[in-house]
């Protein structure tokens, strides 16, 4: 036997204010789950270079790519959780709390998440924007761009 949607009862005080928390708890329920919602957490997700000579078979370590997946930030020997994600309203970004360790030590701060126009990421913690460029889908080992390469001598 299937289940009724709401309750129905003689009482017209609790059909109203059944159907009264029927109709509040869909978009409230609705709102809980594009906020959970996979969409989210895999926005951003993939490998970036912070410079033109990055390795991106690399992560964590220095000269190698960072790396975002499944709502964590790796960088040079640190990861940060991002969470309580705020939707940027008409943008590709959103806005998150960052809970951060590295160094034997623990931080917390927010960062803005842009996607920007290339694929790549802009990245701006308070006072500082930074855009990465995302790294090719299957980087090869041993295949990173040295200073040579690109002409730069400093």
């Amino acid at each position: 036997m299937e289940m009724p949607l709401f309750h129905v009862s003689c009482d017209f005080r609790t059909v109203t204010i059944e159907a009264a928390l029927i109709r509040f708890a869909r978009p409230v329920a609705l709102a809980a789950l594009l906020i959970a919602s996979p969409a989210f957490a895999g926005m951003f997700d993939g490998l970036y270079k912070p410079a033109p000579t990055t390795d991106c078979t690399v992560v964590g370590g220095v000269g190698g790519a960072l790396k975002v997946e499944d709502r964590v930030l790796f960088g040079i020997e640190s990861r940060c959780s991002m969470t309580r994600p705020v939707n940027v309203r008409d943008m590709d970004g959103v806005l998150y709390d960052m809970v951060c360790s590295g160094d034997g030590e623990e931080w917390t701060s927010r960062a803005l998440f842009l996607r920007a126009a290339d694929g790549g990421l802009i990245l701006a913690w308070n006072g500082y924007a930074f855009k990465y460029d995302r790294c090719p889908a299957a980087p090869a080992a041993g295949t990173g761009t040295t200073a040579e390469d690109i002409a730069i001598t400093d």
